[in-house]
């Protein structure tokens, strides 16, 4: 009796055990997975980790049915062409990668491996795709709303701190051009000054925020990049010992910022694992809709907010996931 038919039989009796996505190993197939990281290990140890036990729910087992290659950029974002293609060469049977740089470079060396976005900031500003429902050709994935969310940073930085007079916008070159201009107008709506600062490594972060404490910059909006995720603890830390009130990612406000608000990166990097999944088992990648962040997050450091002098207001406290006391 071949391996099928006794699958089938074990179906149809009810002694199926083990997860479907473990079918690859009952057939003897090992599955080559690349995972393309802009950032560093350092800062993405927990992604990475939230897609292995993804893939582990759903029964692939490295060593056994899946082999993993890792590739880290470290913040240089001039390797990752390199990096891609590395992995093309090896024949992967999907990329899995995350951020406008991470995708960018993959889809620059392959047209064909499907390339699964972990997450990234909007897929369609960013031009990978024009439709979230049918993202067609080889990338699809996870998109976590990022203009909207770094708006709703600036209106809650504004109710936290009222007071606060000028407020900076950090970035990093890879973000599409039109989340400036959406911040410079909310801004302006909020009858904010808004600074539009780009971080051209983490070497330039203390640099970078000592010239904005000399402009009295007393606020500040930090925006996802592999980059600044890598050095996120350093910012808030950084950010504090300068007076300014930052809000951005969670790491920032473990490491001394004010606020976090935004999505949960690493379980959008767990669902990632099911997109690998439904790839190995034959679904186009331009076939598969785009999803987006479902999980948000909103956490305050009160500690922070003492050393500040600033009061925050009720409004908030109320709706925060977890306040760091």
């Amino acid at each position: 009796m071949n391996s099928r038919r006794k699958l089938v039989i074990a179906i149809g009796a009810g002694a199926l055990t083990v997860p479907f996505g473990s079918f690859a190993q009952q057939q003897g197939k090992v599955w080559r997975i690349g995972v393309l990281v802009p950032g560093a290990a350092s800062g993405w140890a927990a992604m990475v980790e939230a897609l292995r036990t993804g893939l582990r729910e759903l029964g692939y087992v490295e060593g056994k049915n899946i082999s993993i290659e890792y590739r880290w950029a470290d913040g240089q974002y001039d390797r990752l062409p390199d990096l891609a293609a590395e992995l093309v060469r090896l024949k992967v049977a999907v990329i899995v990668t995350n951020a406008t740089a991470g995708v960018g470079a993959a889809r620059r060396v392959t047209t064909t491996i499907p390339i699964v976005m972990g997450a990234i900031g909007d897929a369609v500003a960013s031009g990978f795709v024009t439709n979230l429902s049918h993202p067609g050709a080889n990338i699809t994935g996870l998109s976590f709303f990022a203009k909207e969310i770094v708006v709703k940073r600036l209106e809650l930085l504004k109710e936290a701190a009222p007071e606060l007079r000028r407020v900076a916008f950090l970035t990093d070159n890879t973000i599409p051009r039109g989340y400036l201009t959406t911040m410079t107008s909310a801004a302006r709506t909020m009858k904010m000054a808004l600074d539009l600062i780009d971080m051209k490594s983490p070497e330039k972060l203390e640099s970078t925020l000592a010239e904005m404490a000399k402009k009295r910059i007393d606020g500040m909006v930090v925006i996802e990049t592999p980059m600044l995720i890598s050095i996120g603890k350093q910012l808030g830390a950084t950010a504090l010992r300068h007076r300014i009130a930052v809000i951005g990612f969670k790491d920032v406000v473990e490491g001394g910022g004010l606020i976090a608000y935004g999505a949960d990166i690493a379980e959008m990097w767990h669902r990632a694992a099911t997109y690998v999944d439904k790839i190995l088992k034959g679904a186009k990648p331009g076939d598969l809709p785009i999803e987006q962040a479902r999980k948000f997050e909103l956490v305050v450091n009160k500690n922070t907010a003492s050393v500040l002098g600033i009061k925050i207001p009720d409004s908030i406290l109320v709706r925060a996931d977890k306040v760091i006391e």
